[in-house]
């Protein structure tokens, strides 16, 4: 089946009320008929998500059209859990995995606590994946390098330790600067690592938005976007117009560089994720874009 305009995915965090649950299932709802390539569930900080992401993983597979991807984090577990999450994900028929070591509890940027029975790092889950069923695999990568890397050759060595192990696809964390991204990109080539690297797009709408996704995407000191937008702080409407403005160039840069999906971080809100696709004609046009060639489902 061919798909509408350029591919994109979606991620989703599992709802912490009712309230929540009727945002995300909104969300869902409204891009669902724009066929995203496929839709993951984030796993939150020390695993204090685990059962949201593995409920909200089973709703999204049984009661929408969604080819769904489940997040699963080392920190916090035993390999004991962990090869018991990736059995349950693999007899509920969960194929599509996105596996990372997580973020420590309560702050992101803390020590990272090493379980005394669990893994250190997100290749040995990869690998731990690839023993207990036939699944799609991918792992986080950042263009900006990973706040806790020393240098970007370590980082690297990081993200192609973690293909070589077995995963299928990268997705990468926010970042600031196109070129971040295609360097990445191209040193992968550069390692012999050929999978598909898909971009992480989240649309600067407000000030807090902003300082997340700096936080986030580990680049060093004031992102120019950043400096662009702060202009705007005390103009909530300007500050959204000028965001969605930067994330559709952002966007249309990358597709011009041949990125094979855009990778949209949705905080389960559907309007800037809308606006962007709209901007850039998905849903609306043919493709020739081929689809992502992985495995299991067809992420």
């Amino acid at each position: 089946m061919r798909r509408p305009g350029p591919l994109f995915s979606v991620e989703f965090f599992p709802p912490r009320d009712p309230a929540g649950e009727r945002r995300l299932w909104r969300c869902v709802r409204e891009l669902e008929p724009l066929a995203p390539v496929f839709a993951s569930v984030t796993y939150g900080a020390g695993g204090s998500t685990r059962e949201r992401t593995v409920q909200t993983t089973a709703r999204l597979r049984e009661q929408t059209t969604l080819c769904t991807v489940a997040h699963l984090a080392a920190v916090g577990h035993s390999v004991a859990e962990l090869r018991h999450a990736l059995s349950w994900y693999a007899a509920t028929g969960v194929r599509n995995l996105l596996l990372v070591r997580g973020d420590p509890p309560g702050d992101p940027g803390g020590e990272w606590p090493a379980h005394p029975q669990g893994l250190t790092h997100a290749a040995e889950l990869v690998a731990l994946a690839r023993t207990l069923g036939d699944f799609c695999v991918g792992v986080a990568a950042f263009p900006h390098g990973h706040p806790r890397s020393p240098d970007a050759a370590s980082d690297l060595a990081h993200l192609v330790r973690k293909i070589r192990a077995g995963a299928d696809f990268a997705v990468a964390q926010l970042f600031f600067d196109v070129e971040a991204f295609l360097r990445l990109r191209d040193r992968l080539d550069g390692q012999g690592c050929d999978v598909p690297l898909l971009p992480g797009v989240m649309p600067m709408t407000t000030p807090k938005v902003l300082r997340k996704a700096v936080e986030l995407s580990g680049v060093r000191g004031e992102p120019e976007q950043a400096r662009a937008l702060r202009r705007y702080a005390d103009d909530p409407a300007a500050f959204r117009a000028a965001g969605l403005d930067a994330a559709v160039r952002l966007c249309a840069r990358l597709l011009d560089e041949g990125v094979p999906a855009l990778h949209f971080y949705s905080l389960n809100t559907t309007a800037a994720t809308r606006h962007v696709l709209d901007a850039l004609g998905i849903g609306t046009r043919p493709t020739t874009a081929p689809p992502l060639r992985l495995e299991a489902e067809r992420v």
